[in-house]
């Protein structure tokens, strides 16, 4: 490195051109008056006294009364200390600045990780409190009960309530039916350690290892797409595989669904034998994004994995686009469920009020 170089880089560290100038001569000369050291750099003479106290004061330099003003480089370890110190920091600074380039952060507003668990389980006790349509819940008996006067607020709010209720091997008890009544919808029982999940009307997800787990750590999803991936998890590996041990849903009308699948699974049957399904439907124009909400004849379902042949179409027959053709007011509206495109109608609750023509 020059000395031009040199006086760059000090600059770059803070020092202005002057002082700098100053700084760099000092070394050169090592000791000397504060007219010689002017004279040996470009600083102006009756600047330089002004410099140099302000060397002084950053700890570059050291002054002393000589016949007149003198001063001398000091030992530059704290210089050297503080350079290297700068250094380090700007090529953090430039290894984040890469990495967030190439990797950019996910909002903090719609994904949150956080350390505790007890910062899951509030967050979902707060959503569930909320709920007016779906809350889908994955946990031990001990949380079903603590969460217990949130569900009940959601299940007087009108929300249908799933819950996989998950136990191991050292206890398999369960509350009985009656502790459900006014709490839950449907209850299924699992006999494998389970992640606490919380997935609340369509958008917000609190997640959480199980407490096997060797990583500890808690997830807040506050995002439709992200929340929509949660759900086939719960749906796949926590609700469909296992027994029912309890359901508030009776055998008369009307149905609700809040699972345009659930209600495929029920209602092709019935179509298939020549029956009559009148329905309400409530949910989302998707070109629009306005609610919309009308009753009409279910005409047809349409399912991506092949028509069923054998009474209801399994969950994997389902697992692509679903879709009910449904008339209304002379209209045929196409009604998907969560997360529809190409229907005219995304539901968020299917109820079905009347059947006939089934013998």
């Amino acid at each position: 490195m020059n000395t031009a170089e040199l006086r760059a880089a000090l600059e770059e560290a803070g020092l202005s051109q002057y002082q700098a100038e100053a700084y760099n001569t000092l070394l050169q000369l090592g000791a000397a008056s504060a007219t010689e050291i002017a004279d040996a750099c470009a600083v102006p003479t009756a600047r330089i006294y002004d410099v140099l106290r302000d060397l002084e004061s950053k700890g570059y330099i050291e002054t002393y009364e000589q016949d007149s003003l003198h001063a001398r480089a000091r030992n530059p370890d704290e210089v050297l200390d503080d350079l290297r110190e700068r250094a380090t920091l700007l090529t953090d600074a430039a290894e984040e600045i890469e990495e967030r380039w190439e990797e950019p952060a996910v909002d903090t507003h719609k994904v949150s990780i956080v350390k505790r668990f007890d910062t899951v389980f509030d967050r979902a006790a707060a959503l569930i409190s909320e709920a007016q349509n779906e809350v889908q819940l994955a946990v031990t008996p001990s949380q079903f009960e603590e969460l217990r006067p949130a569900l009940r607020r959601a299940y007087d709010n009108g929300a249908i309530i799933k819950l996989s209720l998950h136990t191991d091997e050292e206890s398999r008890t369960i509350p009985n039916g009656a502790s459900f009544d006014g709490i839950v919808t449907e209850v299924r029982h699992r006999t494998l350690p389970t992640p606490f999940v919380a997935l609340v009307d369509r958008t917000d997800t609190c997640f959480a290892p199980h407490a096997h787990s060797l990583n500890q750590y808690g997830v807040l999803v506050n995002d439709y797409t992200l929340t929509y991936v949660f759900h086939w998890y719960f749906l796949t590996c926590l609700w469909e595989v296992w027994d029912t041990v309890y359901s508030s849903r009776s055998a008369s009308l009307p149905l609700d669904y809040a699972d345009i699948r659930h209600c495929v699974r029920e209602i092709e049957p019935l179509l298939s034998d020549g029956g009559r399904v009148r329905v309400a439907v409530e949910g989302f124009d998707t070109e629009t994004g306005k609610s919309i909400s009308f009753v009409g004849d279910v005409t047809d379902v349409q399912y991506s994995g092949g028509t069923s042949s054998n009474g209801a179409p399994a969950l994997s027959q389902l697992a692509g686009q679903v879709s009910l053709s449904v008339i209304s007011g002379g209209r045929v509206y196409r009604v998907g469920g969560w997360g529809a495109v190409l229907e005219d109608v995304e539901a968020t609750r299917i109820t079905v009020r009347e059947v006939t023509g089934v013998s």
